[in-house]
């Protein structure tokens, strides 16, 4: 038999065995030098590359899944010390009194070398069958640790009780028990460094998918809900640790060995510490609803994940999968991607004078992110008290989805960390408002000269005077309710007859168009079909005749997927004003089209790699997706130089 090394040979490196095969199994979770070390080992027989197995010394192909397992035994061996001769490969696990027989990956003994103290599962390599497959393994043998891994991500359950898992942080090394791990205090800076979407490349939606399968299912109580309340309360958890000195940045939303009862008593008096330091979000007296036996397992899946650090991004796609589409998808109305809305932001420019208002607010990314614009930073963190005075009094939104007011309240106090100006109304029906809604935005109303339009402007609050407006309505659904259209000139159409119906995102155009001022400049996400129907032309017109166009940037079709495949723009408007914006016939535009869109057409975000197909993260931890809407941005800048246009 003729062996040769292959470890040279880019053939048989193995992120193109990887590459190479279908998509499931990775390298992300390993760092170069482990991959280094294995591709020396690596030989050629029969033509095809083969490794010495570090457990049974057997030859073996090195096809995806055997890379894994082998990377996976050698970590067990070198880096947390077991000896090669408690593992075993290919373990037979039997079922059902013995009947059935599976193989185990890879098994790690007791000193005994006889009962199962770990088992790896790498050949699911999907999460869901994956953790399925692992647990009837651990049930089985009776292991109180279980592993799966795909490469491209870890988890470590501990089996408490047969059926009753929790998430590890870690793996017990040689010399250590499995209560020093649990038992391991935290401080908020090993959180940060051990931050597990960072370490992992993964998404927080993944994790709620884990928590899913395991616990929520079949839990009794509104996922969402439950969730959000565990996020606000380790959102505080995080924030104490960072700005309490009597905290010395430890953490305490962390299972440290207490009991499933201790524990339920000690998060939920977070969660109620929380409300009150950010109130307005839950009703007074609410409690965590969550069994403590579940919650138990919640706190282990999301302990490991610092929150503080994140873009909203990592929050939004965790909470756009709670909120199903019957909730909210079926109103036409999803999540913006954050860099859409960065791109946005960074072009319409907003400034610390100027009052912004997202009258379709979600959750509230458009302010959010203005703050993140106006403060140069990229996460939320503790304000300084100017910028929370801002935040306070300079930002506003309006959603009639209670569920999204609740995160945009979140969002918003949290980032601003204290007041927080969203309220849930009908953007489109101002008579319906509330006192306290009313009561807000009253403040901002157009004031004019004539008495009787003055008068009639502060009963029905129909014009406004906010600077900057950026939103993204929802398309779908159409508004019958003529108590309502009779307020909006785009439902009488050219020949002077009344529509029976409207489009929501019609109305909304004028809505905004309204909430400005003159000279006020807005962005609004709208269905491609407005800017090219030709029945949308009055649509077109009556837009030319409020305001001038600063730009279209039309978006990938991708953008909004899973969701919907809609091709969608955005459109750039300031306000016609004799000053600032003076009425012109003639002028020009900046049109941009998205190429890369940062989603597949699964509508899954398309992460930036190295060159060894590794995803690249910034200096937060967040993953690079790969679009084009910055270098958009930048262009649009250089236009506005060019043509010595000013917004103010």
């Amino acid at each position: 038999m003729t062996q040769q090394t292959a470890n040279n040979l880019d053939t048989f490196r193995l992120s193109s065995i990887i590459s190479s095969r279908k998509k499931g199994h990775g390298l992300t979770v390993f760092s170069e030098d482990e991959i280094g070390e294995l591709e020396k080992r690596v030989f050629l027989k029969r033509g095809k590359p083969y490794i010495k197995c570090f457990v049974s010394h057997v030859d073996r192909q090195l096809k995806p899944e055997e890379i894994v397992r082998q990377l996976f035994a050698m970590r067990l061996v070198y880096h947390y010390g077991y000896p090669p001769e408690r593992l075993a490969v290919e373990k037979s696990v039997y079922f059902g009194a013995g009947i059935h027989e599976k193989k185990a990956d890879i098994v790690v003994f007791h000193k005994d070398l006889e009962h199962p103290y770990i088992i790896v599962e790498v050949k699911k390599p999907t999460r869901k069958d994956g953790i399925q497959q692992l647990k009837s393994y651990c049930n089985a043998e009776g292991s109180p640790i279980g592993i799966w891994t795909n490469g491209e991500g870890v988890i470590v359950l501990h089996r408490e009780e047969p059926n009753i898992f929790s998430n590890l942080s870690s793996i017990p090394t040689v010399n250590q028990a499995l209560i020093d791990v649990i038992k391991e205090p935290w401080t908020i800076d090993k959180l940060a460094k051990e931050n597990k979407l960072a370490k992992e490349r993964l998404s927080l939606k993944s994790v709620i998918l884990d928590l899913e399968d395991l616990v929520l299912a079949n839990a009794g109580v509104d996922a969402f809900d439950e969730v959000f309340k565990l996020i606000y309360a380790k959102l505080y958890d995080e924030w104490a640790a960072t700005n309490q000195k009597d905290r010395k940045r430890r953490i305490h939303f962390r299972i440290y060995g207490e009991s499933p009862s201790e524990l339920y008593e000690k998060i939920n008096n977070l969660f109620v510490r929380a409300t009150k330091k950010w109130r307005d979000v839950f009703p007074p007296m609410t409690r965590i609803e969550l069994q403590p036996s579940h919650l138990y397992t919640c706190v282990s899946f999301l302990q490991d994940i610092k929150f503080f650090n994140a873009n909203l991004q990592v929050i939004d796609e965790a909470f756009e999968y709670l909120i199903t589409q019957v909730a909210k998808g079926s109103k036409g109305q999803f999540f913006t991607p954050r860099y859409v809305i960065d791109m946005c932001v960074k072009m319409l420019n907003p400034n610390e004078s100027e009052y912004v208002i997202d009258p379709a607010a979600g959750s509230c990314g458009f302010t959010v992110h203005t703050f993140f614009h106006l403060w140069g930073k990229e996460s939320i963190s503790s304000p300084t008290k100017e910028e929370a005075e801002y935040a306070g009094t300079m930002i506003y939104g309006i959603d009639f989805d209670g569920r999204a007011v609740k995160i945009a309240k979140a969002m918003n106090l949290i980032a601003g960390d204290g007041k927080s100006n969203v309220y849930k109304l009908n953007s489109l029906d101002p008579k319906s408002w509330s006192e306290d809604g009313k009561a807000a935005f009253r403040k901002f109303l157009t004031r004019f000269q004539e008495i009787d339009q003055d008068i009639d402007n502060q009963k029905n609050f129909k014009y406004f005077d906010f600077d900057v407006l950026m939103t993204n309505p929802p398309f779908a659904g159409k508004i019958r309710d003529q108590m309502i259209l009779r307020n909006y000139q785009l439902a009488t159409k050219e020949n002077g007859r009344r529509a029976f119906t409207m489009s929501r995102d019609v109305l909304f155009l004028e809505r905004c168009l309204n909430f400005l001022k003159l000279g006020g400049r807005m962005a609004i996400i709208l269905p491609q079909g407005r800017f090219n129907n030709i029945n949308d032309e009055y649509i077109r017109k009556y837009i030319m005749e409020k305001a001038r166009i600063l730009a279209v940037v039309s978006l990938h079709s991708n953008t909004f997927k899973p969701h919907t495949g809609t091709k969608t723009s955005v459109l750039f408007l300031q306000k016609w004003d004799e000053k600032l914006c003076p009425k012109k016939e003639d002028y020009p535009i900046f049109f941009a089209v998205s190429e890369r869109g940062g989603k597949d057409n699964s509508g899954n975000y398309v992460v930036k790699s190295d060159n060894d197909g590794r995803p690249i993260v910034d200096e937060h931890g967040h993953l690079g997706i790969d679009h084009d809407l910055f270098e958009i941005a930048d262009a649009f800048e250089k236009f506005v130089k060019k043509e010595r246009m000013s917004f103010r």
